[in-house]
């Protein structure tokens, strides 16, 4: 078999600033630029076109709008961040992020930087634990998917109706689709570490195929019920929220009634949900 997980590093996206009438605003950070970034801010209605945030740590934020609130740093973004910028914790945690979050909150196999949160089904693997596989047979190989604003927001109606979902930036190396073929040429199966790596694997292969293409591309699929998958045979995931587009993509890999048998299961026994919950693996 081979596993595939998605390589992408948690940015240190949360900053905290100051407008010029004292007023805090919290700030999330959804991409490393370059140019004006995508951020969610807290409140949001009350910043205006053109006002400055002084950031907490020694940076300055212009705010610019569009179909969506923008900012312009005096720096490049991972500078700011890695100076003045907080761990996305979950904030059902409780807790200010420390030091240690940093790399805690990562997997073990992290690369480039982008995400505003977490792949959570890659925090299972250590390092041994993946020495291990590999001594079984078990190959793996990385995507990159970084995660954003979706992770962020309930499923909407016209998402429903469009069926489409927030479009997102993934990358497939050559090595992994070179991987995909030699693990369906001997017969192994194709387990997704995630649903950002499931996404990013049947985003990139073609109708007919079940081998990826490699390269870059962007992707608003949107997995359903009722949908066939080309290249995943299974996947390792987290515990996700109701009406989340991520429950509606494991049921299109497993159906309805065996994911809701699954949930059912983890109630009963007293599971753990969400970022550092516990796992299932469904094949």
């Amino acid at each position: 078999d081979l596993l595939v997980g998605n390589d992408t590093r948690v940015m240190a996206a949360r900053l905290f600033a100051r407008r010029a009438t004292g007023g805090r605003v919290e700030l999330l950070v959804l991409d490393p630029g370059p140019g004006p970034v995508r951020v969610l801010a807290r409140p949001a209605r009350k910043l205006k076109d053109g006002e400055i945030l002084e950031v907490d740590g020694g940076a300055r934020a212009t705010v610019v709008r569009g179909d969506e609130l923008l900012v312009r740093f005096d720096a490049p973004v991972p500078d700011v961040l890695e100076r003045c910028g907080h761990m996305p914790l979950p904030p059902y945690l409780g807790r200010d992020d420390e030091a240690s979050d940093r790399e805690r909150y990562q997997t073990v196999y992290a690369g480039p930087l982008g995400a505003a949160a977490a792949p959570t089904a890659g925090l299972h693997f250590t390092e041994g634990l993946l020495e291990a596989l590999g001594e079984r047979g078990i190959a793996f190989a990385r995507v990159t998917l970084h995660v954003g604003i979706g992770t962020f927001r309930p499923l909407r109606d016209e998402d429903i109706a469009r069926g489409e979902l927030h479009e997102e930036a993934y990358a497939v190396p050559g090595g992994t689709a070179a991987a995909v073929e030699a693990c369906r040429a001997r017969g192994g199966r194709v387990v997704a570490i995630g649903t950002t790596s499931c996404r990013t694997l049947e985003s990139a292969t073609p109708e007919g195929s079940r081998v990826p293409v490699p390269g870059a591309g962007t992707t608003r699929l949107f997995l359903q019920p009722g949908d066939r998958l080309r290249c995943v045979d299974g996947l390792l995931t987290n515990f996700h929220l109701p009406r989340s587009s991520l429950l509606l993509l494991v049921a299109a890999l497993v159906g309805r009634e065996r994911l809701l048998a699954a949930y059912a299961e983890a109630v009963r026994r007293g599971y753990r949900f969400y970022s550092y919950g516990d796992a299932m693996l469904l094949l």
